[in-house]
């Protein structure tokens, strides 16, 4: 598989895939053996449990023949107390191995699924954007799920089973081995079909897992988009379409559990042929005197006792198939390793507060240019701003700087150091984002804030709340710092998220700021508290930042427009104003003004010529602006 394949391709390829032997040795090297004192003992009690099988059909000779036929008293107490023992000693030992087993997949499920989760946070934006939420949620819980329900019966098949099949036809054929062989006269007809049965299972199997991870995505789409879904009055369609994939579902299930029911299946048509022979064969024998009772019992026990065991350990076959297709999945997944990772020889990250430069940076995703040769200077300690139309490469930038994306060609600084000699620790320390969508937890106020860190004191946390202007609707939370935020900070309103992922980066303190579109959803009101605390982030920092609205980046001391992946102009606010190119224009539309905005131009050349001189009231500046309109027209 390719790095950023999707689940979909990969799925396709897999019926050549990787073979059993190979995923057993996986589970065993990557997961099971650390627990093998632990598996030993289950083994010993599963050895303990198999045994005593055999010893309860040994019983039934002396049973038979000396209880039963010949009227033995003393026999009766001995055999009596030794049934009793057995199924006691089978009693403890069911316990203890099954606690064992418990362990066992209980851990090694929680394992896998901690490794994957910490496997995937390490890819890159390509491998999630071709592996939807819902495969990811499939593969981690449910595939991983599907692993731990079966180890326990597979373990439970090679020990308990195995021994018992093992011991009971050990039994049987101390009866009579001739018995034993007309018993498993159809053992070899299974072979084939339970073969074919098995390629049958897999495949269904496969087939239930694809489809529940698209019934994960639905869901997933579903929940995530609920409001667009009502206002768009798509509840009926989403409903068809997940109606759609469950009777797809449905269907499948069955024909994996059908396949699944045909070994055992398989198994009892073949004990009814062995147990006819027997019977017709033995019959005879113990009718001329040739064998008692008690050895016809104690060998027909033995191989009644033996099929349930067999049948149990040809159920494993599809058992495994159903296994076998969820871990191909979870191993693939598991192997996946990220194209963006630190390199073997890093160098130490710059100190202070470092300026940035890209050096003609060209990015594209397949045929498509996002960026075509990017020159772009961010001063230390200064705010610089990205403008332009959507699509101009803005945020792509941003990605850059932080190598989730790397560019086919180019040079990305930071100070004096190339971002792609660093760790990604390292160079992710660098930087604090504050986002249009600030990413909240299910957690408290508090946690949402901290993130896991335990070393900021009280006194420092509290002055960053001050200062992101959280601490200003801290009072209307009923439980202050330990409300809870609601999922995706549903319980807080924009602004109050956005004042909360100001005071995580305010709390990170790092030397870069990247604010992309920080305060574009907000209200006039919560707009201008964010910005104040944006403003106090700022100083001191590097900052970059994304807007759209250019009135929250007039003042920057550098604002770069950007347009189809280049720099196009740069200047001050007033400067590009003045030259009437593309931010005159976005300016000219956000603010509703005519042509390349005459006034704006005359205010800004008055401004400049006017350094030092009174100010003007305001009619002298609206009747400038006047003359202005006039003369351009």
């Amino acid at each position: 598989m390719s790095d950023h394949a999707s689940p979909q391709e990969h799925d396709s390829a897999l019926p050549s895939g990787t073979r059993s032997r190979e995923l057993i040795t996986w589970i065993w090297r990557d997961f099971l053996r650390r627990h093998w004192a632990v598996i030993f003992l289950a083994f010993c009690f599963m050895a303990l449990e198999g045994a005593m099988q055999g010893a309860l059909a040994l019983m039934m000779r002396p049973m038979f023949d000396d209880v039963f036929v010949a009227g033995d008293q003393g026999a009766l107490i001995w055999v009596g107390f030794a049934v009793l023992g057995i199924f006691t000693v089978r009693a403890v030992a069911g316990v203890g191995q099954k606690t064992a087993l418990s362990y066992i997949a209980q851990h090694t499920a929680a394992d896998m699924r901690c490794n994957l989760l910490d496997g995937i946070m390490t890819q890159d934006g390509g491998f999630h954007q071709s592996h939807p939420p819902g495969f990811l949620i499939q593969r981690v819980q449910t595939d991983v799920t599907t692993v731990n329900n079966v180890w326990p019966k597979l373990m439970t098949g090679l020990g308990r089973d195995l021994i018992s099949l093992v011991v009971l036809i050990g039994v049987a054929l101390s009866v009579d081995w001739k018995w034993t062989l007309v018993a498993m006269i159809g053992a070899p007809l299974l072979i084939a079909p339970s073969q074919l049965v098995q390629r049958f299972v897999r495949a269904r199997a496969r087939e239930a897992r694809d489809l529940g991870a698209r019934l994960a995505t639905r869901l997933d789409e579903v929940f995530h988009g609920i409001i667009p879904v009502k206002l768009n009055r798509l509840e009926a369609y989403q409903s068809n379409r997940y109606k759609s994939l469950s009777r797809d579902l449905i269907r499948t299930e069955v024909r994996t559990t059908a396949g699944s029911a045909a070994i055992p299946g398989l198994v009892d048509v073949m004990a009814g042929v062995g147990f006819f022979g027997v019977l017709y064969f033995g019959g005879r024998e113990i009718i001329e005197g040739q064998k008692t009772v008690g050895e016809f019992m104690s060998f027909f026990t033995a191989i009644g006792l033996a099929f349930e065991p067999l049948r149990r350990i040809g159920a494993m076959a599809g058992l495994w198939q159903v296994a076998a297709s969820g871990l191909e999945r979870v191993k693939d997944l598991y192997d996946a390793r990220p194209t963006l990772v630190s390199p073997a020889n890093p160098v130490p990250p710059p100190s202070g507060v470092p300026g940035i430069a890209l050096s003609d940076v060209h990015l594209s995703y397949g045929d498509t240019t996002v960026l075509g040769g990017l020159d772009l200077m961010a001063e230390p300690g200064k705010t610089t701003a990205l403008v332009g139309a959507s699509g101009a490469g803005k945020s792509t930038v941003f990605n850059i700087l932080t190598r989730l994306v790397d560019p086919q060609k180019g040079k990305v600084r930071i100070g004096n150091v190339d971002a792609s000699a660093m760790t990604l620790g390292d160079l992710r320390d660098l930087f604090s984002v504050v986002s249009q969508d600030a990413a909240l937890f299910d957690e408290s106020l508090r946690e949402n804030i901290l993130l896991g860190r335990t070393d900021v004191s009280d006194a420092q946390l509290d002055k960053v709340l001050k200062a992101a202007h959280v601490s200003d609707f801290l009072p209307k939370l009923a439980h202050g710092l330990d409300s809870p935020v609601g999922p995706r900070g549903s319980n807080l309103s924009g602004g109050q998220r956005q004042r909360v992922a100001i005071a995580r980066a305010l709390l990170r303190d790092t030397p870069i700021l990247l604010l992309d579109e920080a305060t574009s959803a907000l209200d006039a009101e919560s707009e201008s508290v964010v910005q104040e605390a944006l403003e106090k982030l700022a100083k001191g920092r590097t900052t970059i930042v994304i807007a759209h609205r250019l009135s929250t980046v007039r003042d920057a001391d550098r604002i770069v427009v950007m347009d189809r992946g280049r720099v196009v102009d740069q200047g001050t606010h007033d400067e590009l104003l003045a030259r009437g190119g593309i931010y005159a224009r976005l300016h000219a539309l956000q603010f509703k003004t005519d042509g390349p905005t005459a006034d704006s131009v005359a205010q800004a050349k008055l401004a400049r010529s006017s350094a030092g001189k009174p100010a003007l009231t305001s009619p002298q500046r609206g009747l400038i602006g006047r003359l202005a309109r006039l003369f351009s027209h």
